[in-house]
């Protein structure tokens, strides 16, 4: 597996090496060792999470707080989507700042997440299958998170706004400065 550094420190993308020949094609979509080795971190997967989008469909912008924070490793098994980080670390030097790759199931690339960023994605395909793994437990109580059109952030999610599906959660997520301030 081939591990690049992302602007974001701490933050990774992951490109498989693909075994191919007549009958198909071969890869290891994880493997704890070789990660470790290349970035230093020493992830253990405990929660394994799937959706199916459509088009148009943002799930964003996620997190949980504190003692309950998740790294995720991110891929797309179908489809296409803008997978985005965006560092909330308070002492980090790119807080703030976000980062932003297209995963599908073509490329088969994926995103290392680590704890304290702010997660979500949208389907830039008919239609799109995500699996990610987190290093700890979903916890509702924990939950929080900012809303995908913060000017602050100023993220490029790559679709037209009226394309873009919400749930009513995440319509209702709140913006960087409330956030910071503590509403959470």
């Amino acid at each position: 597996m081939r591990v690049t550094a992302t602007p974001l420190d701490g933050c990774f993308v992951i490109e498989p090496e693909l075994i191919e020949d007549e009958r198909g094609y071969f890869f290891e979509s994880f493997h704890r060792e070789k990660f470790r080795a290349a970035t230093r971190v020493n992830a253990i997967f405990v929660q394994d999470n799937q959706s199916a989008s459509k088009y148009g469909v943002l799930r964003g912008l996620h997190m949980q707080n504190r003692d309950c924070a998740q790294a995720k490793l991110v891929r797309a098994l179908s489809g296409k989507i803008l997978d985005v980080a965006v560092d909330l670390r308070p002492d980090s030097k790119t807080y703030a700042r976000y980062f932003s790759i297209e995963l599908s199931g073509e490329n088969r690339k994926q995103l290392f997440i680590p704890r304290g960023f702010a997660h979500g994605f949208v389907t830039l395909s008919e239609g799109a299958e995500v699996f990610y793994k987190c290093d700890d437990y979903y916890d509702r109580d924990s939950e929080t998170g900012i809303r995908y059109d913060d000017p602050q952030l100023n993220i490029d999610w790559q679709i037209q706004r009226d394309a873009i599906t919400l749930s009513k959660r995440d319509a209702a997520r709140q913006s960087l400065s409330e956030w910071e301030s503590g509403v959470h």
